[in-house]
């Protein structure tokens, strides 16, 4: 612990009325600042290209939108199964085709967490600034009627949180954030930083305000969610992607024990550079695999557009069937009815085509309500789910964020 008096480059140590030290951030940009020695300067590059080049792919997708629900669902999974929800991405898409398999109860935190990002995506789109007011409106969705919908949803604290493993106490905690009279100051300045246009490159700035935003925890609940869907908005406000397509919580969580080193050395050493590399690592890594995934889907898609072409007349609906399956990968027949605007005797006969081509694998083996599952295009991001939890197994007890 860092004692009373001493100061680094992200803040100081202030002794509370009650005894307790909570930590006050210095504004943004460090001061002295940033050391881009070669090593930063080269993941930077590193970074950057590879974010281009994912962004590059989104362009010739066939239709960007109906995939990018699915990159979004990613996300929310993995930023929420940070903060200790169980539920799966096939868990999400059981619920949105109405299934009652099993529901895991926490899956409407996951369900939230989409709707907060798309909400912000929204307002962005409609030229509304990344600022202190969408920050408020995009917790307060994330918290709608969830674990946490007591705490204030929407609103800025106005009492002391901490950080610390399960059940520990304040004066037991790992970091203390500012009290509420000096966290507003800290707000102010953060909301000026987003706005910051020169100076400083857009990833570089990314990390600087994910690690602020988190050090300053201005809500009860929902701080890393929020803090880590502040990257995917502010790249999208910054048109550094079109879509988004970078889900960095996979990264995060996959890295979970050094993810929390980091920020612990900002608060304790002023290491703001190494926190950088790690992060801007993460672009790297996570924009390659995205990009990866990306051309998969492409591969995919023209795989199974020909083999449907291959049966004749009647698979025109299959066809118009399949670009909903990027979107949707598990499928009703009711939902097939639904978007393909047919009688259920032709969504059926569309939905056994696909399973007779291979395509889609009835799941349930029930008569009635079955469910289809998208096998070959769930796999790309299987994978990833599978090579995150195998990564994550040996970091530790899960840290609680009060």
């Amino acid at each position: 612990m860092v004692l009373e008096g001493t100061t680094t480059r992200a803040g100081r140590y202030v002794t509370q009325p009650q005894g307790y030290k909570a930590f006050v951030p210095a504004p943004l940009p460090p001061s002295p600042p940033l050391r881009i020695g070669l090593e930063l300067a080269k993941l930077l590059s590193d970074a950057d290209r590879a974010l281009g080049r994912l962004d590059g792919v989104a362009t010739v997708l066939p239709n960007p939108d109906l995939f990018v629900a699915m990159y979004v669902r990613h996300e929310a999974v993995f930023s929420s199964q940070i903060e200790g929800t169980q539920s799966t991405l096939e868990d999400i898409l059981e619920y949105e085709v109405g299934a009652e398999r099993g529901r895991p109860r926490d899956i409407e935190e996951v369900v939230n967490y989409v709707a907060a990002m798309n909400h912000g995506l929204r307002r962005l789109a409609a030229d509304f600034p990344l600022s202190l007011r969408l920050i408020r409106e995009v917790h307060e969705k994330l918290l709608h009627r969830v674990r946490g919908s007591e705490r204030t949803p929407g609103e800025f604290r106005t009492s002391q949180n901490w950080v610390g493993s399960s059940n520990c106490l304040l004066k037991d905690a790992d970091f203390v954030p500012p009290a509420p009279q000096d966290m507003m100051a800290a707000l102010d300045n953060f909301e000026r930083f987003l706005h910051l246009r020169q100076g400083l490159p857009v990833l570089i700035q990314c990390g600087l305000a994910h690690a602020q935003f988190e050090t300053i925890h201005p809500f009860l609940d929902g701080n890393g969610r929020i803090g880590r869907l502040l990257v995917t908005l502010l790249l999208c406000e910054r048109e550094v992607l079109q879509k988004p397509l970078l889900y960095l919580s996979y990264y995060l969580k996959a890295h979970r024990a050094q993810y929390y080193d980091r920020l612990t050395a900002i608060r304790t050493d002023g290491d703001w550079e190494g926190w950088l590399r790690f992060f801007l690592r993460g672009v790297y890594e996570v924009s390659q695999t995205a990009t990866e995934t990306a051309r998969a889907i492409l591969s995919l898609r023209e795989r199974d557009r020909e083999l449907l072409q291959g049966r004749g007349s009647g698979a025109v609906n299959s066809l118009r069937l399949l670009d909903f399956l990027f979107e949707s990968p598990i499928i009703s027949i009711r939902a097939a009815e639904g978007h393909l605007q047919c009688s259920y005797v032709t969504a059926r006969n569309a939905v056994e085509a696909m399973e007779d081509a291979g395509i889609l694998r009835e799941i349930t083996g029930q008569q009635r309500n079955r469910l289809y599952r998208f096998d070959d295009y769930l796999a790309l991001f299987d994978r990833q789910a599978i090579a995150s939890n195998a990564e994550n197994q040996d970091n530790g007890q899960q840290l609680t964020r009060t």
